[in-house]
């Protein structure tokens, strides 16, 4: 026989709250899904009515998909991200590596600039970053993908920071016997890297490429001081834009919002175990 659970009141006043709190995040984004299929004016007159019968309309979808290029931003968005979720895992690996398995001088002094890299914002570093990338000529062109490159740097360093702190949490905890058996079978330090080290830190190496991913295909501040024309704009640059130039136009701006909002929770959703699993493995085994 199975012995039913009681639950005590302050076990049920906390999932009160949480379901609640829960509620208020998730009814707004229902709520732009709903509007993205009315028209702007049904909108103004019926924003919380279902959108059946003569309400439904695809028009504001068509509309992102003909006039305002999103499938272009999605591009650039997944160019961007993808490159960035990438550099960031193979350069905080090999940081990370050796920031753990080797002594050398100056290691404590090159970890904490690591932890200090975590306390400056990127609006604090954008000047002169925007200053060093002009001197090389990669911003204000016309060409796509130097424009694409000159975000993609700034945001691989804006990761870098957690990424190493995550990693060195986890390789810590590593045992060295499996390293040094390894070694003695005449494996390199790259070898040992990506053979030994990358297999065992999977669950970390997935939390940082996520939260990499992630935080790149959102981010706005720094893709809106190198993406100037339609053709580069991201994703959110471009919401940005139709925001500024179509601020009356919430059927649009609902569908757009929805286009750019949904995949991200699928992919959450998706993901979400290896995000936990790899967050809890390092903060344990560090």
């Amino acid at each position: 026989m199975k012995k039913k659970k009681h639950i005590s009141l302050s076990t049920g006043v906390i999932y009160v709250i949480l379901s609640a709190w829960a509620l208020t995040t998730i009814y707004p984004i229902f709520w732009i899904i709903l509007n993205s299929f009315k028209n702007r004016n049904e909108i103004v007159s019926n924003s919380f009515a279902i959108p059946t019968g003569d309400l439904f309309t695809l028009s504001n979808y068509k509309q992102a998909f003909e006039r305002i290029g999103i499938l272009g931003a999605y591009r650039n968005s997944i160019v961007i991200s993808g490159i960035v979720a990438v550099a960031v895992v193979l350069f905080a690996g090999m940081a990370s590596f050796a920031l753990v398995r080797y002594h050398f001088k100056l290691k404590n002094v090159m970890m904490t600039a690591v932890l200090a890299g975590m306390m400056f914002p990127v609006f604090a570093t954008i000047i002169p970053v925007f200053a060093m990338e002009a001197s090389w000529g990669i911003v204000n062109t016309s060409s796509l993908w130097l424009s694409l490159v000159s975000v993609i740097l700034p945001l691989i360093a804006g990761n870098l920071s957690f990424a190493i702190v995550i990693l060195t949490g986890y390789m810590k905890g590593l045992p060295i016997e499996l390293e040094e058996a390894a070694f003695m079978e005449g494996c390199g330090p790259f070898r040992i890297f990506f053979q030994v080290i990358v297999p065992l830190t999977k669950p970390s190496f997935a939390t940082v490429m996520i939260f990499s991913f992630l935080w790149s295909y959102n981010d706005l501040f720094t893709q809106s001081f190198f993406l100037r024309t339609p053709k580069q704009y991201s994703i959110t640059a471009l919401l940005n834009m139709i925001t500024a130039q179509q601020g009356t136009n919430y059927g649009l701006m609902a569908a757009t919002v929805t286009l750019i909002v949904v995949p991200v929770i699928i992919v959450y959703i998706f993901l979400q175990k290896y995000i936990i699993k790899g967050m809890t493995a390092g903060a344990v085994k560090g």
